[in-house]
C-alpha cells in the first residue's frame, strides 16, 4: 500500500466554509487583524512565539504562509465569521511532513470571540479537510501546558497527549515545557464525523 498526501491541494488554495465560518486564504489586507491577536497581551500568554509590535511584522507573517504554501509544507486559512464578515483569527497546518503523512496545527482567534464555540468549529472543520482532502494519517498540535483553553478544545474533538516534554523548547531566553497532542482519524469522535 502507497501512503502519500494530496498533493493537488497545493495546485489552487483550497477555501471552504463550516456552519458560521468561512475559511479562505490570508491576504496581505489582513495584517491589522492579525496585528490585534499576535500583539494583545491575552492572547499572546501562552503563544510561545515572538509577538508582534507593528504591521509590519503582521506583513511578514502573511509572507511567510505564501511561501509555505507554494513551497508545499503549510497551509493557513483566515477564520472569517459569516454574520459580519469580520476577520477573528487564523489556523493552518503550519508545519507538513508529507514523508510522514503528518501534519501540525497552529490557530489563534481574537478574544472577543472566545467562549462562542468558533475555535471548536474550526478545529472540526480543518481536521475533516486534512484526513479527507489532504490524506493524511495523523494530525498534531503542540501547547503550553498552562493552555487549559486550547489543551480542553483539543481534547473535545479528540486529540490525545502523546508526549510530555520537560523544558525542550528554548523561548525568550527559558525553557519551556510542551505536550504534543495527536489525532489518527480512528480517533475522532461522533461529533466530528457529522
Amino acid at each position: 500500500m502507497l501512503f502519500e498526501i494530496n498533493k493537488n491541494i497545493f495546485n489552487s488554495f483550497p477555501e471552504f466554509e463550516s456552519e458560521r465560518l468561512l475559511f479562505r486564504k490570508i491576504l496581505l489586507s489582513d495584517a491589522k487583524d492579525i496585528f490585534l491577536i499576535r500583539s494583545n497581551d491575552e492572547v499572546m500568554r501562552f503563544m510561545d512565539v515572538p509577538r508582534h509590535h507593528t504591521i509590519s511584522d503582521s506583513e511578514k507573517l502573511i509572507q511567510t504562509a505564501e511561501e509555505t504554501y507554494n513551497n508545499e509544507v503549510g497551509i493557513n486559512w483566515a477564520i472569517i465569521e459569516k454574520k459580519s464578515n469580520v476577520f477573528i483569527g487564523y489556523i493552518g497546518f503550519i508545519r507538513v511532513t508529507p514523508e510522514h503523512c503528518r501534519a501540525e496545527i497552529g490557530y489563534a482567534l481574537k478574544p472577543e470571540f472566545w467562549g462562542k464555540g468558533y475555535m471548536y468549529e474550526t478545529i472540526n472543520k480543518l481536521v475533516r479537510f486534512g484526513f479527507k482532502n489532504m490524506k493524511l494519517h495523523s494530525i498534531e498540535a503542540n501547547v503550553n501546558p498552562k493552555n487549559e483553553r486550547s489543551k480542553k478544545v483539543l481534547e473535545k474533538i479528540g486529540f490525545r497527549k502523546e508526549a510530555y516534554f520537560r523544558e525542550n523548547y528554548l523561548f525568550d531566553n527559558k525553557f519551556l515545557d510542551s505536550i504534543i497532542y495527536s489525532l489518527l482519524e480512528k480517533d475522532l469522535t461522533e461529533t466530528v464525523r457529522k
